[in-house]
């Protein structure tokens, strides 16, 4: 009696989890689509951006919590920057320095100018007073040699105006570098979106490339699906498609096709019969419209689980149940 007793109970508990699993195996079907619609389950997603620290340096201030809507350019973190602060005004200084440099180099080239002159005009007395025979030889050589002196002493003071040059651009340049470094210390975010996830706290010191926050663009949410052969063949870029989600199953979103994978998944990459042929799977991405998320993205949040609706040919009509409904 009592091994009668536990069979019954087994029997009961197994026919208990085959109508579960046959209950959730209907739930996970995408539901019945009326001759030339394709469907596929999926979830609504959206592109992420990381917002990420250029230089390696300790976070001084996050202006955002999670959850937060953001607007294009808007700060979002800040780096301390006390130490490049420093490395400015060492800089600047450095760029002062050059530029005294250059004026004392071109005083200098003025003076070698002067000796020049005088030079050459005393080389061409001391010619005059040689060719009358009223000097001797040695006296105008030295004259000549004065004149190779200042000019060799011209030539290295334009040589020094150049360092200086070079050095007011070096100088400058470094500027421009730290200066740089300050304004990629403020971190801010390219588009408009919400704050998914927050990565990182004031007062830690971060890599070059740390992870502060995650940014979900909100205007551009997309589903991928997987679909067989058959079915993405026949799918166009740009193709009409329709979202249902789970959550609004009331509403139906206007979506496109933005992407068909020109290589199938979960299948050997080769396959000789039209049978295996069939079961290739093709991940297809629907794209809905940037404007459209605009106006209603308060509707549509992502993660959530809904069927995307694509049809094989424009000369198919939505059916009723497909037509366009938004609030």
């Amino acid at each position: 009696m009592v091994e009668m007793n536990k069979m019954k109970v087994t029997l009961v508990v197994l026919a208990v989890l085959g109508v579960f699993a046959m209950l959730t195996w209907q739930y996970l079907q995408p539901p019945e689509t009326p001759p030339g619609i394709a469907s596929g389950n999926g979830r609504l997603e959206a592109t992420q951006v990381d917002i990420t620290t250029k230089f390696p340096g300790r976070l001084s201030s996050i202006e955002v919590r999670e959850g937060d809507n953001v607007s294009a350019d808007q700060v979002l973190a800040v780096m301390d920057v006390r130490e490049l602060e420093a490395e400015l005004r060492q800089a600047m200084a450095q760029v002062i320095q050059a530029q005294k440099q250059r004026t004392a180099a071109a005083a200098v080239i003025a003076q070698r100018k002067s000796e020049v002159s005088l030079a050459e005009k005393s080389l061409a007395r001391s010619r005059g007073l040689y060719e009358n025979r009223n000097i001797p030889i040695e006296q105008l050589q030295r004259s000549e040699t004065t004149v190779q002196t200042a000019s060799a002493a011209l030539s290295a003071a334009e040589a020094e105006l150049a360092l200086a040059g070079a050095a007011i651009d070096a100088a400058q340049a470094r500027v421009e570098s730290v200066r740089t470094r300050i304004d990629d210390s403020t971190l801010k975010t390219p588009i408009a979106g919400r704050v998914l996830y927050r990565l990182a706290e004031p007062g830690e010191v971060l890599p070059s490339g740390g992870k502060v926050l995650t940014i979900l663009n909100l205007t551009d949410a997309y589903m991928t699906i997987f679909l067989p052969t058959m079915q993405a063949g026949r799918l166009r870029i740009g193709d009409e498609a329709r979202i249902v989600l789970d959550a609004i199953p009331e509403y139906t979103i206007p979506a496109t096709v933005s992407f068909v994978s020109p290589d199938a998944q979960f299948t050997p990459k080769e396959v000789e019969t039209r049978t295996e042929r069939e079961k290739l799977m093709f991940r297809v991405k629907v794209r809905i419209d940037p404007e459209l998320l605009t106006k209603h993205g308060a509707i549509m949040k992502t993660g959530v689980p809904g069927v995307a609706y694509l049809r094989l040919g424009t000369d198919i009509s939505w059916p009723e149940s497909l037509q366009v409904r938004l609030p």
